[in-house]
C-alpha cells in the first residue's frame, strides 16, 4: 500500500515536471516566432523605407496629383521651296473641376456665353462629379484669354494647338487633315503621322485627399516634344497652276470632276495633284455641294467619304487609247511590229463575233504603225495586240508593273481590275490592246508611262522628300525603290519619237506648244454601263519629248457637249505646260526635223 502510494506521488512530480517542461517549450517557440515576425517586419520595415522610398514615394505623390495634357506641337507641311501647306494655330481646351468651382451658377452662365453651347449641356459637365471635366476644345484663344479674365475658381484655361491649312483647298485630297485629337486622318497627314505628331507632355498640380488643388505647393510640368517638319516634291505654284486649269475646264464642260497629275518622270517625285472639285481643308465636314434634302448620319458619312477620295489613286477607270503607248511598247519589245508595217482601216476591225470600231467611221484607209499611233487608230492596235497573244500581253502586264500597285505614299492605292489570264480570248485581248475592258488608277498610267519614256526604270510615284526637326537638321531622308530594264532604252527612244509625232502632227496637235518639244496621247473611253453615254476625256502629255523632265496626266469626267480627249483635254495639257516648263527652266527649243529610227530588220 505504501509502495503503491509512493508510486502515485512519483508519477504526479513526473507529470508536472513533464507540463512545466512542455509549457516552456511552447513559451519558447512562441517567443522565437514572434521574435522572427518582429524581425521580418522591420526588416521588411527597414526595405520599404530605404530601398523603396523613391517608388513609393511617386506612387504617394501620384495619388495627390491631377494630370493635364499639354499637347505637342505638330510638324509643319512645306512644299519642296519651303511654302507652308500645314502649320499650328494656338486655341485653347477649357476643363473645370468640380471639387474647386466656388459659384457654379456663374461659371455656368459664362462658359454659355463665350462658348456660345446650350446651357444644358455646360450645366451637365459643369454639375458632374469627377477630377477634371473637358467643356470644349479647339477654342479660339481670343475666347480663352475672355474666359480667363473673369477668374472663375474651378475653371481651366490650357493652350492645345489646332491645324490650319493656309490655303484652304489647295491639294486637300493629297494633304489631308487631322481630327480633334491632332492625328491624321486622311492624305499625307495620316501617311506621315508617325513623323509629324510629337510627344505630349503634362502638368501635375498638387491636390489633398478632397481633390482640392493645394494652393502655393506649384506644379511640375514635363514639357512636349514638337513633331518633326515634313518637306514635299509638291510644287505650291504648279498645283497652282494646275488647279486653275482644272477649276477652268470643269466650269467650261460642266463635267463631274476634273483630275490633273504632274510628276517628273525621272524619279517619281509628284509635282501637283488636282482633284476638282477640293474641299476646303479648315472646314473638312462640311460638304462641298449643295444637298436640297436633309441627309442622315450615314448619307452625310457617304457623302464625305466620297468628298474626300482622292480621284487619282482611289478611283479606277478604263483608260482608253493612253493606254496605247503601252501595246505600242509590248509590240516593240516583242518584235512583233516595225514603224514601216503597213495596216488597213476600213473603220472597223471584225474580231471572232464582234466587229469593233474605229473612232473614225470611214477608217483610216491604208497607213503605217507609226500613223496608226498617230491617229489613234483602233484596228492597227487590235492588231498588233493578236500578234503579241494574250500570254505574253499579260506577261507584259506583269513586266510593265500593272498587277502591282505603285506603293505612292498615300493611303488607299487601289488595284488594277483585270482580267484572269485563262479567261483572256481574242475579243477581250482586242478590247484591251486599246484601253479597255479593264481599270486602272490614273497614278498607275502615269508611272507606267514615265518608266517607258525615261530609258526603261520603273520609278515610285512619291511626295515625301524628307523631314527636319525643330532645329532645321535632317532627321529622315525618304528613298525609294526603281526597277531596271522595263523597256529598252531602244523602244524607250522609238516611243518618245513616235509619241512626239502624235503631237506636232497627229491626234494630239491640240497640245502642241511653240517653241517646244511635247510628246503625248488622247484618249476618249466610255464608262461603265456604255448605255449612259458617259465619258471621260484625258491626255498624257510629257516634256521636252527628247528628254523627259515633267510629264501630266489630265482626266476629264463625263464632260458635256463634245468629249474628244484631243479637242478638250489636249489644249488643257497645252495651257499647263505654257506656265510650268518656263518656270522650271526648261528653255525653249525649236522643234527640229525628225530623227531617222534605226529599226532592228
Amino acid at each position: 500500500m505504501f509502495q503503491q502510494k509512493m508510486q502515485e506521488e512519483e508519477e504526479n512530480r513526473f507529470c508536472i515536471y513533464r507540463n512545466k517542461t512542455f509549457n516552456r517549450r511552447k513559451i519558447m517557440i512562441i517567443f522565437v516566432a514572434v521574435l522572427l515576425l518582429m524581425v521580418f517586419l522591420m526588416g521588411r520595415l527597414v526595405y520599404l523605407m530605404i530601398f523603396c522610398s523613391e517608388y513609393y514615394g511617386v506612387r504617394a505623390e501620384n495619388l495627390h496629383e491631377r494630370e493635364r495634357d499639354i499637347k505637342a506641337a505638330r510638324g509643319n507641311i512645306y512644299d519642296r521651296n519651303g511654302v507652308v501647306l500645314a502649320e499650328n494655330k494656338t486655341v485653347c481646351t477649357i476643363s473645370v473641376i468640380h471639387s474647386q468651382i466656388e459659384d457654379p451658377e456663374k461659371v455656368i452662365a459664362v462658359l454659355t456665353k463665350e462658348l456660345g453651347m446650350s446651357e444644358e449641356t455646360v450645366r451637365k459637365r459643369v454639375e458632374k462629379v469627377s477630377s477634371i471635366e473637358r467643356i470644349k476644345t479647339n477654342v479660339e484663344k481670343e475666347t480663352g484669354d475672355a474666359i480667363r479674365a473673369y477668374e472663375l475658381a474651378g475653371v481651366k484655361i490650357d493652350e492645345d494647338y489646332k491645324r490650319y491649312y493656309p490655303y484652304n483647298e489647295l491639294a486637300s485630297k493629297v494633304i489631308g487633315f487631322t481630327g480633334g485629337d491632332n492625328q491624321g486622318i486622311i492624305g499625307i497627314e495620316v501617311k506621315y503621322d508617325e513623323y509629324l505628331e510629337g510627344i505630349n507632355g503634362k502638368i501635375l498640380t498638387l491636390t489633398d485627399a478632397r481633390g482640392v488643388e493645394i494652393k502655393n505647393a506649384g506644379e511640375r510640368r514635363s514639357e512636349p516634344v514638337e513633331g518633326d517638319d515634313l518637306y514635299l516634291s509638291l510644287d505650291y505654284n504648279i498645283q497652282m497652276y494646275a488647279a486653275q486649269a482644272a477649276v477652268k475646264v470643269r466650269e467650261e464642260k460642266q463635267a463631274d470632276s476634273v483630275s490633273i497629275l504632274v510628276m517628273n518622270p525621272q524619279n517619281g517625285e509628284i509635282l501637283a495633284m488636282v482633284n476638282e472639285p477640293e474641299f476646303n481643308l479648315n472646314e473638312p465636314f462640311a460638304l462641298n455641294t449643295e444637298i436640297d434634302t436633309e441627309l442622315s448620319e450615314e448619307e452625310k458619312q457617304n457623302a464625305l467619304n466620297k468628298m474626300w477620295r482622292n480621284q487619282c489613286i482611289n478611283d479606277t477607270y478604263e483608260p482608253g487609247s493612253t493606254f496605247k503607248i503601252i501595246t505600242a511598247s509590248a509590240a516593240l519589245e516583242e518584235g512583233k511590229v516595225s514603224l514601216s508595217d503597213q495596216f488597213n482601216c476600213p473603220g472597223y476591225k471584225i474580231v471572232e463575233d464582234r466587229r469593233i470600231r474605229c473612232h473614225k467611221v470611214g477608217g483610216h484607209g491604208a497607213e503605217d504603225f507609226t500613223h496608226g499611233i498617230m491617229n489613234s487608230c483602233n484596228p492597227v492596235f487590235i492588231e498588233i495586240g493578236l500578234r503579241i497573244g494574250s500570254d505574253r500581253f499579260c506577261d507584259y502586264f506583269e513586266q510593265f508593273g500593272l498587277l502591282s500597285r505603285t506603293n505612292i505614299d498615300l493611303p488607299g492605292e487601289a488595284s488594277t481590275i483585270m482580267h484572269k489570264r485563262e479567261n483572256i480570248g481574242q475579243v477581250e485581248l482586242a478590247t484591251m490592246s486599246f484601253g479597255q475592258s479593264f481599270q486602272i488608277t490614273p497614278i498607275q498610267l502615269a508611272t507606267t508611262v514615265s518608266s517607258i519614256i525615261n530609258g526603261g526604270n520603273r520609278v515610285t510615284p512619291h511626295f515625301g522628300v524628307e523631314t527636319k526637326n525643330a532645329e532645321g537638321e535632317v532627321t529622315h531622308t525618304f528613298v525609294y525603290g526603281q526597277k531596271e530594264h522595263i523597256v529598252s532604252e531602244e523602244t524607250s527612244t522609238t516611243m518618245r519619237y513616235l509619241l512626239e509625232k502624235v503631237v506636232s502632227e497627229g491626234s494630239g496637235k491640240n497640245a502642241a506648244l511653240e517653241g517646244f518639244s511635247i510628246g503625248g496621247k488622247t484618249a476618249t473611253s466610255q464608262t461603265l454601263p456604255r448605255s449612259e453615254k458617259r465619258y471621260i476625256s484625258s491626255f498624257l502629255g510629257f516634256a521636252p519629248a527628247d528628254d523627259p523632265q515633267v510629264l501630266a496626266l489630265i482626266i476629264i469626267n463625263n464632260p458635256q457637249g463634245v468629249y474628244y480627249g484631243g479637242t478638250i483635254a489636249a489644249p488643257v495639257c497645252r495651257d499647263l505646260f505654257s506656265n510650268i516648263l518656263p518656270y522650271l527652266g526648261i528653255e525653249q527649243a525649236p522643234v527640229t526635223e525628225d530623227a531617222e529610227i534605226q529599226e532592228n530588220p
